[in-house]
């Protein structure tokens, strides 16, 4: 029985050859490693192979050869090997979810273990919307001629993905990705791939069972700027699939020329709370949006704006919500927040926090780094009043356990700061009106509009991602929409009077 992060025990296969090329757990060709620090207790978890071009080109050369044989493979059975690999990470739920706490940070009963579950169930979701891709037939003013389409996946995907959900934001891209008979090399992020190694073995597993070619999934560990920027570039990648930041979302566009991309990418979304809202759901679900994963989720809640006229009621049931987060060990019955990831993370955190102070605004819970604790990661819920537009808590997408506070004084106000930053990604209000729900759905300009639930609100099965034309990316990863942006859609036209 785990009682704190220290009790984990790491199995013994991460502390081995952890990088996985054509079915073969191996490590990098340069003998490199590097180490995997807990932001928990500070204590080094293993270490894993440092790769480089020589090990990418090795995995996209095995995905590429692996290719041909699965893409024929009947669809029917791929979808059962995408359900056995559900089935593997189900069981094996507990373990991966333990390593999960340690080597990220978020709680195990409320955060990890949860997302190892959503993680299983996106692999049987793709693998349920797989059998159901339905395509038209396209009526032509030629009679003679009967147009079908068909959908059919690019070849070898690239998946590069960040450390705030380990496991559950690589199964968005490698569930569909594999069930529509794409090849994948993936790179985890290289603070918390530990968790997606557990997860990668029961992919192969399930592979090895079909007695698929080896090669169908491929995970190397390494640096972003080696192993990141060398795979997306590559000539043999067809897809690329990235969540992270927008500017390296940026940089990965531009290495991948016009290779097909989904990119899911910065959010600095606002909870917009109006005059008639219930105030306490809106405290409520802003606390939990602000510091849900230590706020290190792409639609947390970045931003509270509020309405003047109830401004000093909200802020005070905010300021009460708030401090029920209990900073502490992600095993400990009594934490609900777990520290954050990585020190630029923290970093980024307290500039921000700086930069509003100098400009006058007033910190009323938390603001600083706590000391005495096993590392300088642990950060409290912070709540920070009379937050201004040119401050960067309203500019730029903090990413840490903090709760800023905007007024404004009319709805057309509220849109405007909301929509300014150029990020669209996730965003929700608060109102009792129906017709100012309508009214901000048409006006916010976002990929998900949330009304009276969290920035953090998503179900695994809808489509979620960038508004067009914002800095939050293109694309949707939820259930049957990400199929469609990992195939591409092909027309046959046959004319009838001419075939036999």
């Amino acid at each position: 029985m785990v009682k704190t992060s220290n009790d984990v025990l790491i199995p013994q296969e991460l502390r081995d050859r952890s990088n996985l090329i054509a079915g073969e757990w191996v490590n990098a060709r340069s003998g490199e490693r590097f180490a995997v620090k807990s932001p928990v207790t500070g204590v080094v978890l293993a270490e894993v192979p440092k790769c480089a071009a020589p090990d990418v080109d090795a995995a996209v050369a095995a995905a590429k050869a692996a290719w041909p044989a699965y893409r024929a493979m009947p669809v029917y059975e791929r979808a059962e090997v995408i359900l056995r690999m559900a089935e593997l990470i189900r069981e094996r739920a507990e373990t991966i979810a333990q390593v999960m706490s340690v080597e990220q940070g978020k709680p195990y009963e409320g955060e990890a273990l949860p997302e190892v579950l959503e993680t299983a169930l996106n692999f049987q979701l793709a693998a349920e919307d797989v059998v159901r891709m339905e395509t038209p037939i396209i009526p032509m003013r030629d009679p003679a001629k009967r147009v079908l389409t068909f959908r059919e996946p690019y070849g070898v995907m690239a998946v590069i993905t960040p450390w705030n959900f380990p496991t559950v934001i690589p199964s968005e891209y490698l569930g569909p990705g594999l069930a529509v008979g794409n090849t994948v090399v993936m790179k985890p992020a290289s603070t918390t791939p530990l968790s997606m190694i557990l997860t990668a073995r029961c992919i192969q597993e399930a592979l090895d069972e079909a007695g698929l070619p080896k090669g169908v999934f491929n995970l190397v560990t390494g640096p972003g700027a080696v192993v990141g920027d060398y795979l997306v570039a590559h000539p043999d990648v067809a897809l690329v699939g990235f969540t992270g930041e927008t500017v390296t979302g940026e940089s990965i566009c531009a290495r991948a020329g016009i290779k097909m991309t989904l990119m899911e990418l910065g959010g600095n979304g606002p909870q917009i709370v109006c005059a008639d809202a219930n105030l306490k759901e809106a405290a409520k679900a802003a606390a939990f949006g602000c510091f849900y994963n230590a706020g290190q989720v792409c639609c947390a809640t970045e931003r509270i704006l509020v309405d003047a006229k109830v401004h000093d009621e909200f802020v005070k049931l905010l300021v009460e919500e708030s401090k029920a987060y209990v900073l502490g060990d992600p095993f400990d019955a009594s934490t609900t927040m777990g520290p954050l990831n990585n020190e630029p993370t923290a970093v980024k955190t307290e500039q921000h926090l700086d930069d509003a102070r100098t400009k006058g605004a007033d910190v009323i819970l938390g603001g600083a780094r706590e000391a005495g604790r096993p590392t300088d990661l642990y950060f409290p819920a912070t709540v920070i009043d009379g937050v201004r537009r040119d401050m960067l808590l309203n500019l730029e997408e903090t990413f840490g356990p903090v709760a800023p506070v905007i007024e404004f004084t009319t709805d057309e106000e509220a849109v405007e700061i909301a929509n300014e930053t150029g990020y669209g990604l996730q965003m929700a209000v608060f109102t009792s009106s129906i017709k100012r729900c309508f009214w901000y759905a048409d006006q916010l300009r976002t990929g998900n509009v949330v009304f009276n639930d969290s920035t953090d609100y998503w179900e695994a099965h809808e489509p979620f991602g960038g508004g067009g034309g914002t800095r939050s990316g293109h694309g949707r990863l939820g259930g049957r929409y990400t199929l469609d942006d990992v195939t591409h859609l092909k027309t046959v036209a046959i004319d009838i009077e001419k075939t036999l």
